[in-house]
């Protein structure tokens, strides 16, 4: 009982091995990502910065965002001033008028838009009203700014919520239309 044992355990140990060689990648193609049975992006070892995301547009237009595939999302809060503002910078607890684009990550669709609908969305800085990559990011904002935020996960919507995939990133264009009262 113990010698059938042994080739049984042995045969497995084969055959997971050979499974593991034969599911390896061909390195030739040049891609930095796969993309697996599911459709999912694996990973490519390198998280995405806010130079990898394309913004076309000035302030006021709407914005064109372009998601590239050779970098995973972030997973820490990304802010970058695309356009400087002017004036003192959003605290916690002051009104804000924001306009936004809003894509996300995983299929590199606009999900919402304040531009296109004609009315931005007001909001008092800090006090939940909104996801917390909001509350965090638009600290500092300058009234007239363009930013981009790249919110990961748990500072978005986390397991999902909204329309928005479970664990899904979030990348907005904001500008600030009005800063204060």
């Amino acid at each position: 009982m113990h010698s059938l044992g042994r080739i049984f355990g042995i045969g497995l140990v084969a055959a997971a091995t050979i499974a593991t060689a034969a599911c390896g990648s061909d390195s030739d193609s040049g891609d930095a990502s796969t993309t697996t049975a599911g459709g999912a992006t694996a990973s490519t070892g390198v998280e995405c910065t806010a130079d990898d995301v394309v913004v076309d547009g000035g302030y006021g237009d709407v914005p064109t965002i372009t998601i590239p595939d050779s970098c995973d999302p972030p997973t820490t809060l990304i802010t970058k001033d695309l356009v400087a503002g002017n004036g003192p910078g959003a605290a916690a607890g002051q009104p804000l008028t924001m306009n936004y684009e809003l894509v996300t990550w995983s299929n590199k669709e606009t999900l919402d838009s304040s531009f296109k609908r004609g009315t931005p969305f007001q909001l008092t800085l800090g006090a939940g009203q909104v996801i917390e990559g909001w509350d965090q990011g638009l600290l500092g904002v300058q009234q007239g700014a363009r930013r981009l935020l790249i919110v990961p996960p748990e500072l978005g919507y986390g397991a999902g919520g909204n329309g928005v995939a479970p664990n899904e990133t979030l990348v907005f264009v904001t500008d600030a239309v009005q800063v204060g009262r």
